[in-house]
């Protein structure tokens, strides 16, 4: 596959959509498992750089042999912020994400074949994109890794019309969850906010039902036993037990939101599930 190379082992990949910057991350050298490759699905507000390079994952998916594909969402890192609102809906993402990965090598599951196949890992925003992709890719999805996941849509209570408000003139929102979100989203100066609020309204026109769509590969629920945001974790592996899906959960110590993604305990488990 032809595209930008670096000593890195890093090439981007030609024939996606333009707008989303996409990378495709080789494994370290001398250590190729042989297995399918790995998507990385990173939260709102956030981008592959920062939810999955600084935090460590893609170097430790690479010296586990594992072959990285990272995605940055439209409106986030460095990809950029499209003018017409379907580029931010969950299923144009999904449809995206399914050429990504097509374009990138990934090729639908084959008994006895290792090397077929994807697994994904998603945190927060990126946890919910993973279960619908999962749950509408069966021939493709091997695994599923499922970082900080709700089973409510966090942005679905989003307020848009006061974060618009507070925009324009700095008219206060009452909400505290919007607020929180608003204030996470304006601490990185690289966000296009208004870009980030036609993700959540284009969000909101697609609620997220995890009972409607459902994973039947095996997947790994994990959170920080302080992160509020996953106190509905048990249900959402419930419906996917009584969906016939093998379901495992963890509890990361001491963690939270924020920062349960960057710990080691949550990263040897995601490559201990996945190497199988």
């Amino acid at each position: 596959m032809s595209g930008r190379h670096t000593e890195e082992h890093i090439h981007t990949v030609e024939g996606t959509d333009p707008h989303l910057f996409v990378e495709v991350h080789e494994p370290a050298e001398g250590t190729d498992a042989g297995l399918r490759p790995v998507l990385l699905l990173h939260g709102f507000s956030s981008s592959t750089k920062l939810n999955w390079g600084d935090t460590g994952w893609i170097s430790t998916l690479k010296a586990a042999g594992r072959r990285v594909i990272t995605v940055d969402l439209p409106g986030h890192g460095r990809s950029s912020s499209p003018e017409d609102m379907d580029s931010y809906s969950p299923s144009r993402i999904r449809a995206d994400l399914l050429q990504i990965v097509a374009d990138a090598g990934a090729r639908p599951l084959r008994a006895g074949d290792p090397a077929s196949g994807l697994d994904v890992i998603g945190y927060s925003l990126g946890s919910r994109l993973a279960w619908e992709f999962g749950a509408t890719q069966p021939e493709l999805v091997h695994r599923l890794v499922l970082g900080g996941p709700n089973k409510e849509d966090p942005l679905a209570s989003f307020d848009l019309a006061a974060a618009q408000r507070y925009l324009a003139d700095g008219t206060p929102i009452d909400d505290e969850s919007t607020a929180g979100l608003l204030k996470m989203a304006q601490l990185l100066p690289s966000n296009d906010l208004f870009a980030l609020l036609s993700l959540i309204e284009a969000i909101k026109g697609e609620p997220f039902d995890p009972a409607e769509a459902v994973p039947h590969m095996p997947m790994l629920l994990v959170a920080g036993d302080k992160d509020e945001r996953a106190v509905t974790m048990p249900e959402l592996a419930a419906i996917a037990a009584r969906a016939g899906g093998m379901v495992e959960q963890l509890l990361v110590p001491g963690r939270n939101h924020s920062n349960a993604v960057t710990s080691r305990v949550f990263k040897d488990a995601a490559v201990a599930f996945l190497g199988v």
